[in-house]
């Protein structure tokens, strides 16, 4: 194992921990540290996705048994979102195209994450049938062609719209990603079977690292972490926005 597997893995852990904590699944997290390792746009996509699902099924099954899970905000969300999740999968971008693509969002994910953290929404209301509908192709797509679950861009319109409180946000987010991920995945290997050699060191890290953060996160307040992340994920995209 060469000092690049190990320092990645050390890394998807960490990225693990946090994210799970708040119901992501750490796609956003993972795309950045690749991004700024220097990874290549054909490992980083499927490798995210694979990552996601790990965690996002962990922090899933964490948040719902918790009681922090809505199926009526849900079902219409990932009605819309996985075929285009699955579609978008399908595609494979060339790093002229990829790169500013995954640099973009992950820049707008930094806002709303940075947005998030200056939100203090604590009550909820019914999510319209159009406007969840719309939201989920949307974020469906964009996570099945970059690779990123489409928590990071959920979360936060859940909570900055009021249509759920925090932790009802983190339980319907985890879920979320979970199909996406699963969707974007079976897209991308529809048509090739990618997957890099190392998702076997980068795997356990991930599942540990989730198992931690989702657990503490079900049950406890998550400490403040979004500025921390919102800079990360500047940094990363802008990486991939000039590295093309």
């Amino acid at each position: 194992m060469n000092a690049t597997i190990l320092i990645l893995a050390v890394l998807i852990f960490a990225a693990a921990v946090l994210y799970s904590s708040v119901g992501h699944a750490g796609s956003s997290g993972y795309l950045t540290i690749m991004a700024l390792m220097g990874v290549t746009p054909a490992v980083m996509k499927p490798t995210a996705l694979t990552l996601n699902i790990l965690v996002a099924a962990i922090a899933t099954v964490k948040f719902y048994r918790a009681g922090y899970f809505s199926w009526a905000l849900f079902s219409p969300l990932a009605i819309a979102s996985i075929p285009c999740s699955f579609i978008g999968g399908y595609l494979t971008l060339p790093a002229s195209i990829y790169n500013p693509i995954t640099g973009g969002a992950l820049l707008v994910a930094a806002y709303k994450l940075f947005r998030t953290h200056h939100t203090t929404t604590a009550t909820s209301q019914a999510i319209p049938l159009l406007a969840a509908l719309l939201s989920g192709t949307a974020i469906g797509f964009l996570s099945g062609v970059t690779g990123i679950g489409g928590g990071i861009f959920l979360s936060p319109l859940l909570l900055l719209m009021g249509w759920a409180d925090p932790r009802q946000s983190a339980g319907i987010s985890a879920a979320f990603i979970l199909v996406n991920s699963i969707a974007g995945l079976l897209g991308h290997l529809s048509h090739t079977t990618l997957l890099p050699k190392t998702i076997i060191f980068w795997a356990p890290s991930a599942i540990i690292g989730g198992f931690i953060g989702a657990e503490y996160g079900s049950k406890h307040k998550s400490a403040n972490l979004q500025q921390l992340l919102s800079i990360l994920l500047v940094i990363a995209g802008l990486k991939l926005l000039f590295s093309w």
